[in-house]
């Protein structure tokens, strides 16, 4: 294997590791904020689902990133490299500022302008791209519609029983919401690098057709948990303290409702955000009590870096890719 293509392939797991760092929050928030578990056990909890997701999703979502939004022939390695830093400086840098944006759509973003760099507007197959801006959209709205009637539903199934008990019971059940949600944030994610490695082995000929080789899904998959167990404090006081106070049967429902539109989306193969989709839900458990609930300052910002993350990313690795290419 040549040297450029373990680069790449490094550069890939690392982004995969920051995935997970960056996205810890989406797993661990509610769980931390309602005091279920403590940050270290909540991240070893998220991080072992996180692991195992490969044994539940196909690679629906590694296809669809590998070959469904750049076309082959712009795919050159350079181009792909370009893209993975570009992702990872804009996941770095708004992890700095405890901003939860998509790690999702920044390596998206960064692939997607990395090939313009290279190829201009013909570099990009914009059915599937499409589709992609479509879902930053939907994916929330989606969470956030399952939450609302999902925890009116709750609520009045449990609303003759005592407040003690109430949330004793859900307590303990908010540990499986959270195995659920980490499990589809796995398989969402880790899928992306996925499809930008199997992409990568494809076009510097390790493999005759393009698709996913256990070894790549396995190490994808552990890169993701490690990131997880090593997630950052930051993104998760913003998400799970600053937006909505949560109880343990509000996480429940937001992490239940999360994780059933994880699963959708995973099985459909639309690579989503799962940043996106766990605000959604956040904000939808929220509004359930009253609008002012939710503090709308602060997902406004939040919303802001989302719009920001495809572009951002984007002009990050062009720049990238020329700096390449003139070196």
């Amino acid at each position: 294997m040549s040297a450029l293509v373990v680069v790449i392939v490094a550069a890939a797991l690392v982004f995969d590791f920051l995935n997970g760092f960056h996205d810890a929050a989406n797993s661990i928030a509610t769980i931390v904020s309602t005091r279920v578990l403590s940050p270290r056990y909540a991240v070893a909890w998220a991080a072992f689902f996180n692991f195992v997701a490969f044994l539940v999703f196909g690679t629906h979502v590694a296809t669809t990133i590998g070959i469904g939004i750049v076309h082959e022939d712009a795919a050159a390695l350079t181009v792909i490299l370009a893209g993975l830093v570009g992702a990872s400086l804009w996941d770095v840098i708004t992890w700095y500022l405890g901003l939860p944006t998509s790690s999702s759509h920044a390596l998206i973003g960064g692939f997607a302008g990395a090939a313009l760099a290279h190829f201009g507007f013909g570099a990009l197959i914009w059915s599937g791209l499409r589709k992609v801006m479509i879902f930053i959209v939907v994916s929330p709205l989606l969470g956030l519609f399952l939450a609302t009637w999902f925890s009116i539903a709750v609520h009045w199934i449990v609303r003759r029983q005592s407040p003690w008990k109430v949330d004793r019971y859900f307590r303990r059940l908010q540990l499986v919401s959270a195995g659920l949600y980490s499990l589809g944030h796995g398989g969402n994610d880790a899928q992306k690098t996925m499809g930008i490695i199997a992409i990568l082995l494809y076009k510097a000929g390790y493999l005759a057709v393009f698709h996913v080789p256990l070894i790549v899904v396995v190490s994808c998959h552990a890169a993701i948990a490690l990131g997880t167990l090593l997630g950052g404090w930051r993104i998760v006081k913003t998400m799970g303290m600053r937006m909505t106070r949560l109880k343990p049967i509000g996480g429940f429902c937001a992490e239940t409702s999360g994780a059933a539109t994880l699963f959708l989306v995973t099985m459909l193969g639309i690579p989503v955000s799962t940043t996106h989709t766990i605000t959604g839900a956040i904000v939808g458990v929220g509004a359930t009590h009253r609008l002012s609930a939710v503090r709308w300052g602060i997902a406004g910002r939040i919303v802001w870096a989302w719009i920001l993350t495809v572009p951002g990313a984007a002009l990050i690795a062009a720049a990238t890719y020329l700096l390449i290419e003139i070196a």
